[in-house]
C-alpha cells in the first residue's frame, strides 16, 4: 500500500478524474450499509477512484497506524489499493473488464476493508464500467454460402455472427450488407439480447447467368466512438437439392446437474429431409457462431444428433449455456438449417465453505474483559441457494464465542475471564457449515495463546522453616535456603529475595544474616554464641518482577545448638594471693571426714556442662578422695604419725563435651593437731553461726570479751593507731588516703569502678586475722579487697579494709565460701553484679555446691 500510495498522485490522477465525471460516474451512495462505486475499465496503474476516507468518516491522518487495509482471500489479484496517506482508492493495476468478468452483466468488484483499533469492517463494491475497446470480429474474414437456383424468393440463410468482447452499448448493435440485387439482410435479436444477420434471398438466382455473387457483411456496435468488422461472403449458385432438413422444433431446452460426469448424453437431436439418397442423409454439427466456451463443454455426434457433455460444468461460473446446432444433408446444394437448446445447470452441493482468518490480534492478555475481539473471520461458499448458505460456529470447550457482523462475517470474541496459568494457549476449532444436502463442512484452528498478567503472588514451599546452626559458625557459611514459586511465567515469575528489617538483641539483623537474592541461600555473617543467643527468627520476603510487584513473607526459625566451647570455672576453693588454695584438716579426723567441696560451673549446655571431678595428683592417694559427681573432698582413712603434715593435692574438673576440657585447681592441705577458727578458701567470709552457739569455749570467750572490754578499749585504740601510721606511707605510694577503713584501686583504673562494683562484705566476729577476695565481673577489674584484723584478738569487733596487691597468674581471689561441712547463712552472702558468662542451669551441681553458685 505504501508503493501505490505515490501513485495515486501522479499524472493519471486528473485524467482519471474527468473521465469519471465525463462517464456519468454516480457519487458514493450507501447500498445495505456498503459504499458503491463506478469506474471504467483500463484505467492506468494509480488513477483515482473513489475517497475513501471522506466517504467513510475516517481520520485520514490515523489510517496508517489503525492499519487501514483492503482484505482479499489469498492468491487474489489485487486490481485497486488504498493511499495510506489520504484515504484514496487508486488502481493498482490495468482491470480488463472481459477478463474480470466473463459473463455478461453488470461487473462488480467486492472489496472488504478492515480498520483497527476499533476494529471495524466496511463493504465497497466497485463497478466497472465496459468502455468500448474491442471492436466485432467474425470467425472466418470469408464464408462460402451455397445456394440451390432453386431456391425461391424469402428463402432466409443465417450468417455466422461477429463476436464482440464489450457489453451493453459496447456490443454488436447491427449488421450492414454490401449492395447487390439478389439479397438483403434482416438482423435478429436473440434472449440473451445479442444480434444476428440472415440473408434473405429477394429474387430467384439463375445459375446459367450468374455462378457467384461476392458480398460485404459489416458489424458495427454502438459504442462511441463505433467500432466495425467485415467479412467476405461467397455465394454459390448450385443446382437444385430443393428440400431442406427440419428439426422438430426451433428451440429446445434441457435442465443438468453440475456435476453430471462427461459423455453425458444431453440431448437428443432430430431433423428430417424429405430428398432422397445423399440429399436425405443428416449431418449434425455446431453452427459457426458457437463460442469456444461451448465448444469445449459439449460436443455433437455428426450422424445420431446426440449432444453429449464434453468437460465439466461449473455452476457459479455459468448457471446458462446457449447450444446453436446446425443440420445439414449431404446432397449437392445442401443447405444448414439452425435450432437452438439451452441448457440450464442445476446447482450441486459441490463447494465447501472456505474459512479465511481476515485479521488476527494474538496473544491476548488473560486479564482482557469478556467481549474482547480475537479475530475476524470471514466465510465463503461458492454454491447457491441454500447449497451456499452458511452457519459458523466453534467448539463449546473454549471460552470464546461468533457473533456476525455482516453476512458470512463473523467476529471471534472472548466470553469469560481467561487464565493463563490454567491454561496457556487455546485452539479454536472453527466450523463453517453449509445449508446443503449432503452439508459440506469446513474446519479451521486458530491458535490463541494467553499473554501473562501479575496476578498471582509468590509462595514459599513450606508455610516455615526451622533452621539449626552450630555455635562457632564460620562468618559467611551459608546456613539455610529457602525457595518460592510463582506460577506466572517470564519477569512476573522472575523472583528476589530479601530480609525485612527487624531487630535481634538491639542489633538489626542485616548484621546477622544475609540472603542471595536470586537463589534464597541465606548466610550468617557473624559467629553464633550459643551462650549469648540461643534462637531467633527471621522474616524472609520473596518479590517478584512483575508491575506491579507482588510479594509473600515467610518465618525462618533460627536455633543455635551449642558446642563445647567453655572450659569449666572452678569457683571453690579460690585460691588466695595468686598462690594455691589452703586448707586446715584436724589429725584426729576419720574416714569419711569431709575437708571441703569444689564448685565449678560451665557456660555450655547438656553433656557440655556436665562436670565430674577426680583427683588428678596427691602426696598421699590412699588418705584423700573425691567424689566424681559432688566434688566431694573426704578422707579415705584416718592419720597416721608417718603421715606429712602437709598434703598436696590437684583436682581436675572434666565436663561431658566432645572432646572435654577440663579445668585443675591445686589445694594444700595442713594437717594440725587443733583447728583454729580461720576462714577457710572452702568457706563464706562470715562463719556459720554453729561455730559460735554450738561450741561452749566460743561462748565463754564472748562473755569474756563483753566484760573486760571496757577495761582494754583504751589499748586497743591505741595499738589501732599506732598500726596505721605505720602502714601511712604504704597506703600513699598505693595513692590512697588513710581512713580507718579503704579499699584502695589499681592504679590507672576507674574511680566509678568502686561505686558500683555491688561489693556488700559482712564480716562477724570471729573471723581470721587477713583474707582478700577478688570477684570475678563483679566490679572493674583490678580491685582487691582485703580484711585487716587486729593480732591482738582473733574474735575482735573492728575491721579494716586494706589494699592488697592484684592476683598473679590470672588467679583469683577466694571467694565468698561456706566452711568444709559447713553452710553459710543467708546473709553472709557476697553480691557481684554479673559480667561474665552465666552458668548453664541445665546441669545443677549437688545441693553442697549451690551456695558457691549463687554468687553468679
Amino acid at each position: 500500500m505504501g508503493a501505490g500510495a505515490g501513485a495515486g498522485q501522479g499524472p493519471f490522477f486528473l485524467p482519471s478524474l474527468l473521465l469519471l465525471l465525463l462517464t456519468g460516474s454516480p457519487a458514493p451512495r450507501p447500498a445495505a450499509g456498503q459504499l458503491r462505486y463506478a469506474m471504467p475499465e483500463e484505467l492506468e496503474h494509480g488513477a483515482f477512484v473513489a475517497n475513501l476516507g471522506e466517504d467513510l468518516g475516517l481520520d485520514v491522518s490515523t489510517l496508517s497506524a489503525r492499519r487501514f487495509r483492503i482484505v482479499s482471500r489469498a492468491g487474489a489479484r489485487q486490481h485497486l489499493e488504498v493511499n495510506l496517506e489520504n484515504g484514496i482508492l487508486f488502481v493498482n493495476e490495468r482491470i480488463d473488464r472481459e477478463e474480470v468478468c466473463e459473463a455478461g452483466g453488470t461487473c462488480l468488484l467486492h472489496l472488504q476493508l478492515l480498520v483497527e483499533s476499533p476494529l471495524e469492517l466496511y463493504r465497497v463494491e466497485v463497478e466497472v464500467q465496459d468502455i468500448n475497446d474491442h471492436a466485432p470480429t467474425f470467425p472466418w474474414q470469408e464464408y462460402v454460402l451455397e445456394v440451390a437456383e432453386s431456391a425461391v424468393p424469402g428463402a432466409r440463410f443465417p450468417l455466422e455472427s461477429a463476436q464482440d468482447p464489450d457489453v451493453g452499448t459496447n456490443s454488436v448493435r447491427t449488421y450492414q450488407l454490401s449492395p447487390n440485387g439478389f439479397f438483403s439482410l434482416e438482423v435478429q435479436t436473440r434472449s440473451d439480447a445479442s444480434k444476428f444477420a440472415e440473408l434473405v434471398l429477394e429474387r430467384a438466382l439463375d445459375r446459367e447467368q450468374q455462378r457467384t455473387h461476392r458480398l460485404l457483411l459489416t458489424a458495427l456496435d454502438g459504442g462511441v466512438p463505433e467500432r466495425s468488422g467485415t467479412a467476405h461472403i461467397l455465394v454459390t449458385v448450385l443446382d437444385a437439392n430443393d428440400n431442406v432438413p427440419a428439426f422438430d422444433q426451433p428451440s429446445y431446452g434441457v435442465s443438468l446437474p453440475e456435476d453430471a460426469p462427461a459423455g453425458t448424453l444431453v440431448i437428443q437431436l432430430n431433423a428430417t429431409d424429405l430428398d432422397e439418397g445423399s440429399n436425405g442423409e443428416i449431418e449434425y454439427s455446431f453452427s459457426g457462431h458457437a463460442p469456444p466456451r461451448v465448444r469445449d463443454l459439449f460436443r455433437v455426434e455428426p450422424r445420431s444428433g446426440q449432444v453429449l457433455l464434453k468437460g465439466p460444468l461449473d455452476y457459479e461460473r455459468a448457471s446458462l449455456h446457449e447450444l446453436y446446432v446446425q443440420a445439414k444433408d449431404r446432397g449437392p446444394s445442401a443447405v444448414a438449417v439452425h435450432c437452438r437448446v439451452l441448457v440450464h445447470l442445476l446447482d450441486v452441493n459441490d463447494n465447501a465453505p472456505e474459512v479465511t482468518l481476515t485479521s488476527v490480534s494474538t496473544p491476548v492478555l488473560e486479564d482482557a474483559p469478556p467481549g474482547t475481539v480475537i479475530a475476524v473471520i470471514s466465510v465463503l461458499d461458492r454454491d447457491s441457494g441454500e447449497n451456499g448458505r452458511v452457519s459458523c460456529e466453534v467448539s463449546p470447550d473454549v471460552p470464546f464465542e461468533l457473533r456476525s457482523s455482516f453476512r458470512n462475517y463473523y467476529t471471534l470474541v472472548t466470553t469469560e475471564a481467561l487464565d493463563r496459568e490454567a491454561v496457556p494457549e487455546y485452539n479454536v476449532s472453527i466450523t463453517a457449515r453449509d445449508m446443503g444436502s449432503p452439508a459440506l463442512l469446513t474446519r479451521s484452528t486458530l491458535t490463541v495463546p494467553v499473554s501473562d498478567v501479575n496476578d498471582n503472588a509468590p509462595r514459599f514451599l513450606q508455610p516455615s522453616y526451622s533452621v539449626y546452626v552450630m555455635e562457632n559458625n564460620a562468618p559467611g557459611a551459608s546456613i539455610c535456603s529457602v525457595s518460592a514459586s510463582d506460577p506466572d511465567c517470564q519477569q512476573n515469575a522472575y523472583l528476589s529475595y530479601s530480609i525485612a528489617d527487624g531487630h535481634i538483641h538491639g542489633m538489626p539483623v542485616s548484621t546477622y544474616v544475609s540472603i542471595n537474592s536470586d537463589s534464597g541461600h541465606m548466610y550468617a555473617l557473624r559467629s553464633l554464641d550459643y551462650e549469648q543467643i540461643r534462637s531467633f527468627q527471621i522474616q524472609v520476603q520473596a518479590q517478584d518482577a512483575g508491575f506491579p510487584p507482588l510479594s509473600a513473607n515467610v518465618t525462618v526459625h533460627v536455633f543455635v545448638l551449642d558446642q563445647n566451647d567453655n572450659t569449666p570455672v572452678i569457683v571453690s576453693p579460690m585460691p588466695r594471693n595468686g598462690s594455691v588454695a589452703t586448707e586446715l584438716v584436724p589429725r584426729s579426723a576419720g574416714p569419711g571426714y569431709l575437708v571441703g567441696t569444689v564448685s565449678a560451673v560451665d557456660a555450655d549446655a547438656g553433656l557440655n556442662s556436665r562436670l565430674s571431678y577426680q583427683l588428678l595428683q596427691a602426696t598421699d592417694f590412699t588418705l584423700f578422695s573425691v567424689a566424681p559427681d559432688t566434688g566431694e573432698l573426704r578422707t579415705l582413712r584416718s592419720f597416721l604419725e608417718q603421715d606429712a603434715t602437709r598434703q598436696r593435692l590437684v583436682v581436675q574438673v572434666r565436663d561431658g563435651g566432645q572432646p572435654a576440657l577440663s579445668a585443675t585447681v591445686s589445694i594444700l592441705l595442713s594437717v594440725v593437731e587443733n583447728m583454729p577458727q580461720t576462714l577457710s578458701d572452702f568457706s563464706e567470709f562470715s562463719l556459720p553461726p554453729e561455730a559460735s552457739s554450738s561450741s561452749p569455749l566460743t561462748l565463754y570467750l564472748l562473755i569474756s570479751l563483753g566484760s573486760v572490754s571496757l577495761t582494754f578499749l583504751l589499748a586497743i585504740l591505741i595499738l589501732t593507731t599506732i598500726r596505721c601510721r605505720g602502714e601511712r606511707h604504704s597506703w600513699r605510694g598505693r595513692g590512697c588516703s588513710p581512713p580507718h577503713c579503704c579499699c584502695c584501686p589499681r592504679p590507672g583504673a576507674s574511680s566509678d569502678g568502686l561505686k558500683t562494683s555491688n561489693l556488700t562484705v559482712q564480716l562477724p566476729t570471729g573471723t581470721a586475722p587477713t583474707a582478700c577476695l577478688d570477684v570475678p565481673g563483679g566490679g572493674p577489674p583490678g580491685y582487691c579487697y582485703k580484711v585487716c584484723l587486729s593480732p591482738e584478738s582473733a574474735q575482735s569487733d573492728f575491721m579494716f579494709l586494706k589494699p592488697c596487691s592484684p592476683p598473679r597468674n590470672n588467679e583469683k581471689d577466694p571467694g565468698n565460701l561456706p566452711a568444709p561441712g559447713k553452710r553459710a547463712r543467708p546473709s553472709q552472702q557476697l553480691q557481684v553484679s554479673k559480667q561474665i558468662k552465666q552458668p548453664n542451669t541445665d546441669w545443677l551441681p549437688p545441693s553442697m555446691q549451690r551456695p558457691a553458685l549463687k554468687r553468679y
